[in-house]
């Protein structure tokens, strides 16, 4: 296994790594570069998770690459499907044979005598050192070893599996279980009705408290009559356009006017199982889009409750039983199997150890520019998607803006590209704006935000399109400079 210089270093495989590898063969061709890769295989989450029902929670045409048409029809994506369009994507834009695997990052130097950073992965063959004059992490939010386990009371005396959908056992049989799943976000609503499906005799969804749930028609009427008319490309970039301006529309709709989308969901979910049910399971406290919406296909979710596959019970856990559940409210909800959609565990840059100049750093002592880069920080930058939209929306504005500055540093033959933050920055609220346990639980370890531009992270599309344009890599925030040699000392007679 040899050691590797590159001008462009890509920790991630995943989708935005994936994403961010074909975004420099187009954009800079001059540079050389290489991706590195923890596990065994491409496809990020989409090749970790294996839960029943996998699926985006976005619409596909937004979470797929606007470079490469997305030929399926189907509104969300199922999670193979998904995990194949990325690897496709590797071969056909000549990623794959850049991709190094089994190489788990752990650590990242940078130096400025050299303008390079090096970095150290595990191997199986032990630690080896790369290095490279830019480096891009694309390893998502999340940790992929941890989830976010809850240590529930009594969890050892429950006599069957326990299972974290992050880590699903391949040989887990649902039919004819009895199958409580704790939790309320997507991964909750799509195991449901999936579960349903595969036979299990009944399937519970234990949820603290209620999330809002938007059913979706499974196909877009819309996006079929465009392609009917439409070349490919230009029939996935008019779907694409449609679709953010849908997406950011709700979004900022439900931030203005929260009674009145709260209303709108009530009577839509009402039409599947009632207002009763609603009442009681389905009216959050917080206000729309303050935690990530649900979506749900042809509303499965709904439509498996109310033939009677599957309950819901707004409760908390007061201990696990050896049969299975007992609430706080005294009732038992028994289980032959019990999963626990508890949430992820975000992990910020992959985990990795920064250091600068032999000085340890961590991103949440730097400030965000652009969401892009730390303040300070040379030749390093991080990519995070949307919370309240597509992932890949923000992932590819990402990947763009940091050709832009590649492309820039070629043309004036700089060797550093280093945010320079303002004296007067004061400190904002955290990057995420969602009010959702696990972005909660993780404020302290995410970047700092300052309250004026560019050291703001809107969660804006629009915002972002303007802010992250090529046309503004040179607007005087970022600072480009040469190699700075140090003088020899020349020792005296």
């Amino acid at each position: 296994m040899k050691s590797l210089h590159v001008d462009v270093l890509v920790v991630g495989a995943g989708l935005s790594g994936v994403g961010a590898a074909c975004r420099l063969t187009q954009l800079n061709p001059d540079r050389s570069f290489a991706v590195l890769e923890s596990r065994d295989s491409s496809g990020g989450t989409w090749d970790l998770f294996r839960y029943p029902g996998i699926r985006s929670d976005s619409d596909v045409h937004t979470f797929s690459y606007p470079f490469r048409p997305w030929t399926g029809t189907d509104l969300l994506a199922s999670g193979e499907s998904i995990r194949d369009y990325i690897r496709d994507t590797a071969r056909e834009f000549g990623v794959e044979e850049r991709i190094h695997y089994g190489q788990r990052v752990i650590a990242a130097g940078w130096s400025s005598g050299t303008a390079r950073w090096t970095v150290k992965a595990e191997t199986v063959d032990g630690l080896i050192e790369h290095t490279a004059s830019f480096l891009y992490i694309c390893t998502g939010y999340f940790s992929y070893d941890t989830g976010h386990v809850v240590d529930f009371p009594g969890r050892a005396a429950f006599d069957g599996p326990i299972i974290h959908p992050q880590f699903w056992p391949e040989k887990f049989e649902p039919r004819g279980k009895r199958i409580v799943v704790i939790g309320s976000g997507a991964t909750a609503v799509t195991l449901v009705p999936a579960l349903a499906d595969e036979g299990a005799a009944h399937v519970t969804m234990l949820q603290r408290s209620p999330s809002y749930v938007l059913p979706r028609s499974g196909k877009d009427s819309i996006g079929d009559g465009l392609r009917r008319v439409l070349p490919a490309r230009a029939a996935h970039r008019a779907i694409r356009a449609k679709n953010v301006v849908q997406n950011v529309g709700l979004y900022e709709v439900s931030q203005r006017f929260p009674g009145a989308v709260r209303k709108g969901l009530a009577r839509l979910n009402a039409k599947f199982v009632g207002s009763e049910v609603v009442r009681e399971h389905f009216t959050p406290t917080y206000g729309p889009w303050d935690q990530r919406m649900c979506i749900v296909p042809d509303g499965d979710f709904f439509t498996a409750i109310r033939r009677g596959a599957a309950s819901v019970v707004t409760d908390t856990v007061q201990e696990f039983t050896r049969n299975g559940i007992r609430l706080t409210s005294g009732e038992e909800l028994e289980a032959d199997a019990i999963i626990t959609a508890t949430g992820l565990r975000i992990e910020v840059a992959g985990g990795i150890t920064f250091t600068m100049d032999g000085t340890t750093f961590a991103p949440n002592e730097r400030y965000f520019y652009k969401g892009a880069m730390f303040g300070g920080v040379p030749n390093l930058a991080v990519c995070l998607g949307y919370t309240n939209n597509s992932w890949t929306l923000r992932a590819d504005l990402t990947s763009r803006f940091v050709s832009a500055v590649l492309a820039r540093m070629t043309q004036t033959g700089a060797a550093t590209a280093t945010p320079r933050l303002d004296e007067t920055i004061e400190d904002g609220e955290p990057p995420f704006e969602l009010s959702s346990g696990y972005v909660q639980r993780s404020r302290h370890l995410l970047p700092k935000q300052g309250t004026t531009k560019p050291w703001t992270v809107k969660q804006n599309y629009f915002h972002d399109l303007r802010l992250m344009s090529a046309r503004r890599v040179d607007d005087g925030t970022l600072e480009f400079a040469p190699l700075r040699v140090r003088p020899s000392v020349v020792v005296g007679h």
